[in-house]
């Protein structure tokens, strides 16, 4: 008698204990940290500074490690999530985000400071176009716009929570310059874990990587130019937020409390979160509009500050300047995922974030230059002005595209 052979037993799929909508909101946690990792050390300049004699141009060289860092990996590595996924592109990104905050956390000299921000940078600019892309990706609400409007919440949401809770800690916990990054550290295990529970989205079939600079399809040209000098505005603004701003504030006010530069700082980043809210139904051209008349208006507020020392006035370029790069980060991102192809939508993420971030770390650099070779007044006006005719090239480009769209 023929026995039957037994049935193999069934392998056991596992499945990811996350769906596209986890992925959706795992996503916008990474930019959450991303910009809470850059904003870190941020009111921890001036500590810095006094610790081991640091000037404005050593400050804002440090600053813009960061963006250096990011110039060089993006133009290498921004294609990576669309041939690997952007799951696993963002889990390296953390990984070195992580690194960061340990060599933050450590450092006895300013040699350790310029690595912590090149780890930053090259965490930052792997995870950026990735969560970015996933986002609109993973959005599943039928509001196509819900993504740069949750983008700009989120990266404002971690840089709020880093400048007030690294000015807390510097203010009144032991060892200022260790919690902030402890916490940071802490934050990257969180993310790395919720990553690794959502689905790999790597591609079926992918040619293999090599390193490429991103590329620009010729039809985007115009779109892209907008797109990204919108976001390079608002990118410019946090700049001088970042890299001076409480070296402003301990100007205008005459004290180097911590939490003081902290909770000011953070209500800029504050009032893009909230501005950020209302974003969702707004055309993105529109966005960009407003906030490129918006940063003229908080540039204006920000070179009267300077002028007359006034701690008044700059709280009221904090908010403006705050609401301006809600509605140009938005309103650049959302004319940028409208129009780019989905196959090429990483990597024209990381190209759009190239050029904003080189334009950020001119602005830092120079203003550290001029702050140390004159005074931090004169840079101010300088930047504020080289920033108003910025604004003057994205209106005039986007009455170009006006007309353009209306012909066709």
């Amino acid at each position: 008698m023929r026995i039957a052979a037994a049935p193999a037993p069934r392998r056991r799929r596992l499945m990811p204990a996350l769906g596209r909508t986890g992925a959706f909101w795992a996503s916008a946690s990474v930019l959450t940290l991303v910009l809470w990792s850059s904003g870190a050390p941020s009111v921890l300049y001036p500590i810095y500074a006094q610790k081991w004699e640091l000037n404005s141009a050593v400050i804002t060289l440090v600053f813009a490690s960061y963006q250096l860092a990011l110039i060089v990996v993006l133009p290498l590595f921004g294609n990576l999530s669309d041939q690997f996924g952007r799951r696993l592109v963002m889990m390296w990104g953390v990984a070195m985000i992580a690194a960061s905050a340990i060599a933050f956390a450590i450092a006895p000299n300013v040699a350790f400071l310029f690595l912590g921000r090149v780890l930053q940078g090259a965490g930052s600019g792997l995870a950026m176009g990735a969560a970015t892309a996933s986002l609109v990706e993973n959005n599943t609400t039928g509001n196509a716009r819900l993504a740069s409007s949750l983008a700009t919440v989120s990266t404002a949401a971690g840089l709020t929570l880093a400048l007030v809770l690294s000015g807390v800690f510097a203010r009144f916990a032991p060892m200022p310059l260790f919690w902030s990054y402890i916490l940071l550290l802490g934050l990257t295990v969180i993310a790395m874990t919720t990553l690794a529970r959502i689905p790999d989205d790597r591609p079926d079939r992918s040619l293999r990587w090599r390193p490429q600079a991103p590329r620009l399809l010729p039809e985007l040209r115009l779109s892209f130019s907008i797109a990204t000098l919108s976001v390079a505005l608002a990118y410019c603004t946090g700049a001088i937020f970042l890299s001076l701003g409480a070296h402003m504030i301990g100007q205008f006010a005459g004290t180097s409390d911590a939490a003081l530069a902290g909770v000011l700082l953070g209500c800029s980043s504050a009032t893009i979160g909230v501005t950020g809210l209302f974003l969702t139904h707004i055309r993105p051209h529109v966005s960009l509009l407003v906030g490129t008349l918006l940063t003229i208006i908080s540039l204006a507020l920000m070179a009267a500050a300077a002028a007359f020392g006034s701690l008044g006035l700059f709280l009221g370029w904090c908010l403006v300047g705050g609401a301006a790069y809600s509605f140009s980060f938005t309103g650049g991102l959302g004319v940028i995922s409208q129009t780019a192809p989905v196959r090429h939508r990483g990597s024209t993420l990381s190209l759009l974030y190239l050029v904003a971030y080189i334009l950020q770390a001119a602005t830092a650099i120079g203003m550290g230059a001029l702050a140390t070779a004159s005074t931090l007044g004169t840079a101010v006006g300088i930047a504020a002005a080289t920033i108003a005719g910025l604004c003057l090239v994205v209106l005039v480009l986007s009455f170009v595209d006006a007309r353009a769209h209306r012909r066709g």
